[in-house]
């Protein structure tokens, strides 16, 4: 391992808006499962994720733009998390978290109801058929969404693999889902989409637009 990329997991370990539970309690529940807004944040606020946040531009973006939010950014690269955590810290933003784990994993971590909002922003399309399983929309993590968001909430996915977008639109139709907004080029045709979706770009989005690639956009509830 690289010394400076050492030097960054030493450094998550002390990190106090970083929760990086040990893998041998992970089948267990955590004690912030249902209460991460008392008992982490100390307030009262609505519960939103990133799954797979990567080095969390949209997490620490959507915490700077929404203080009366809570924001978790959820992902299991230690050094990607390492400069969402550290820019969170050095902004003195109270409203971010991160959490160290699989995707698969959530239900583990957030209590039914728990959670007022999701992005899924440019994840993996594991196009390989045998790894359609991994897939963030597959029916699987559908289901734990189901169990984790309140009646209101919403899930935004953003992706500029087409493939994965049209599997994504087929499996919440085919799981009864209700699919508010679709935009297959938001720089193109951003219609009457909220700001943060085509204000805040991450990593791979900035690279993919100067790319010349569609981004898609779909919000869903589940």
């Amino acid at each position: 391992m690289a010394k400076k990329k050492r030097i960054r997991f030493a450094e998550l370990d002390t990190f106090a808006n970083v929760i990086q539970p040990k893998y041998q309690h992970i089948s267990e529940n955590h004690y912030l499962r249902g209460n991460w807004s008392r008992a982490f944040f100390n307030n009262n606020n609505p519960v939103v994720l990133e799954i797979g946040c990567g080095k969390g531009e949209y997490t620490i973006n959507l915490a700077r733009e929404n203080p009366q939010n809570n924001y978790i950014g959820i992902d299991l690269k230690g050094e990607r998390l390492w400069r969402g955590a550290k820019t969170a810290l050095d902004e003195g933003l109270k409203n971010v978290a991160f959490l160290r784990i699989q995707a698969q994993k959530i239900n583990y971590f957030f209590d039914e109801n728990e959670v007022s909002e999701i992005w899924i922003t440019f994840p993996d399309p594991q196009e390989q058929k045998p790894k359609t399983r991994k897939r963030l929309t597959n029916e699987k993590f559908l289901k734990m969404y189901k169990t984790i968001m309140n009646e209101n909430g919403f899930i935004h996915l953003k992706t500029d693999n087409v493939r994965f977008f049209d599997y994504s639109i087929n499996a919440v139709e085919n799981f009864n889902g209700s699919i508010v907004e679709v935009n297959r080029n938001i720089y193109n045709n951003p219609g009457e989409l909220p700001g943060v979706v085509t204000r805040i770009k991450t990593y791979y989005e900035e690279m993919f637009v100067s790319e010349g690639k569609p981004i898609c956009y779909m919000k869903f509830r589940v």
